[in-house]
């Protein structure tokens, strides 16, 4: 585990002592090597249970993927930033790469926590880093209210949990995961125990309903503010579900119900939401909402095939999410504009760009051989063999999906050409570098599935 965490922690003085010409390629470098280092976890992986096991941190199937994605993620946000930031004084540039690096080692914190009060403390410590991004560095001034919701959403609803940690420290004198077992026969059981454990993580994913926060942070973050955002912060709401679920009894299906249908419902009133979308990065966002739905309804049906496939979800997820929003960010630094119907037309400019574009557009819908296809199938199974008439909302939501993404994609590179964009600049090899490094591990996966399934 120091292995990666020194390195990263290593790389803020590395980035601040770097000269003005090397910083950016500097920390690109770094970031790569660490991002080496933390693929050695999944060769490591152990199916009895924890690996790299330190005193209050430690991997395991749950944690070994999402600590790889986080890893994998920080070069590709350096890479996508450099152009947004160009303009920006070098103090303001290495106070940026710095962020992104905190950003890092939290999140590789709270992954990799074995005590629940250390993972609590590291969840919310994400926030801190996330805020100065998007309320710094964002594009508009509606970003100041974007920060304002997202601080709020998650400090309210995460208080509950704390009270309920604090409950359960009390009970049995442990918040340690590796021995839940031994304990949790002694920790009260109540549904409201159940609901403040999962109110927290229920924001954070979103849930349909208290989603609002969501895609007012995608529109005004920046690049690596999006990226990051659906890449892996979502995650760590489905993250905690799986992990706090140990600790609670399995809840009563009373409780249950509502929330498996208001994510449900999510799925299908998101996915029309994103029909009559124009604004391409709010559409991406809300997007995520809808397959963060399927995650939370697959997690709240507490069965192995549930968890493995919204495991398999998420990663995919992470993916291809964060490669739409490098896309909509090229489109948006040469047209200036978010408006999808502004910027239409563009395969026939950029045709390898339109290649990308069609490639994770088919991954967005779950085409098959992607990981998101056997995440999606592997949790509406789950579904319906917990309830029948989950298949409807599913089923629904599968349609609607692969509407707007075809949507999407149509408006924004068929059609005739914007006759007002005058000028376009070409596309650089960076960018396509980027998209590529996003496609690859998604190809790889669908040859080694296993390295996903929980």
């Amino acid at each position: 585990m120091m292995k990666i965490l020194i390195p990263t922690l290593m790389l803020i003085p590395a980035t601040w002592l770097s000269s003005p010409q090397l910083l950016w390629n500097s920390a690109l470098s770094y970031s790569f090597v660490i991002a080496g280092l933390s693929l050695s976890w999944v060769k490591n992986i152990s199916e009895t249970g924890w690996t790299a096991l330190g005193l209050s941190m430690g991997t395991d199937p749950l944690s070994t993927p999402l600590l790889a994605l986080t890893c994998w993620l920080l070069p590709l946000m350096i890479l996508a930033s450099q152009n947004h930031l160009k303009a920006e004084p070098h103090t303001r540039q290495r106070l940026y790469i710095t962020l992104l690096i905190l950003l890092q080692f939290f999140l590789i914190l709270a992954f990799s926590s074995t005590e629940l009060l250390m993972f609590y403390v590291m969840f919310e410590a994400t926030l801190i880093p996330t805020l100065f991004i998007i309320t710094r560095w964002g594009n508009q001034m509606e970003r100041l209210n974007a920060g304002t919701y997202l601080l709020f959403y998650t400090l309210i609803s995460s208080l509950p949990l704390l009270i309920a940690l604090m409950l359960i420290q009390s009970k049995t004198g442990s918040l340690s995961l590796t021995s839940a077992q031994f304990y949790m026969a002694s920790i009260p059981q109540h549904d409201f125990l159940w609901l403040a454990c999962f109110l927290g993580f229920l924001v954070k994913m979103p849930l349909y309903g208290v989603h609002l926060w969501l895609p007012k942070a995608h529109v005004e973050a920046p690049i690596a503010g999006s990226m990051i955002l659906a890449a892996v912060l979502l995650k760590l709401g489905g993250y905690g579900m799986m992990r706090i679920s140990i600790l609670v009894e399995p809840v009563s299906e009373i409780l249950t119900y509502p929330f498996v249908a208001m994510a449900l419902w999510g799925i299908v009133m998101t996915g029309l939401i994103c029909l009559q979308q124009m604004d391409l990065k709010s559409l991406i966002a809300y997007s995520s909402v809808g397959h963060m739905g399927l995650v939370v309804g697959a997690i709240l049906t507490q069965t192995p095939e549930g968890y493995s496939g919204a495991l398999i979800l998420m990663i995919a997820h992470g993916l291809t999410s964060s490669a739409l929003f490098c896309l909509a960010n090229s489109n948006y630094e040469r047209t200036h504009s978010r408006v999808m119907i502004l910027a239409r037309g563009l395969q026939m400019i950029f045709p390898l760009m339109a290649t990308w574009w069609l490639a994770f557009t088919l991954a967005n819908l779950a085409l098959p051989p992607l990981p998101n296809l056997m995440g999606e199938l592997a949790i509406i199974i789950c579904m319906f063999n917990w309830s029948w008439w989950t298949f409807i909302l599913t089923g629904a939501g599968t349609v609607i999906t692969a509407a707007y993404s075809l949507y999407m994609f149509v408006t924004t590179q068929r059609g005739n050409f914007a006759m007002h964009i005058i000028s376009l600049s070409p596309t650089q090899i960076k960018e396509h570098l980027l998209i590529f490094l996003h496609l690859t591990p998604l190809l790889l996966l669908v040859m080694k599935p296993e390295v996903i399934s929980y």
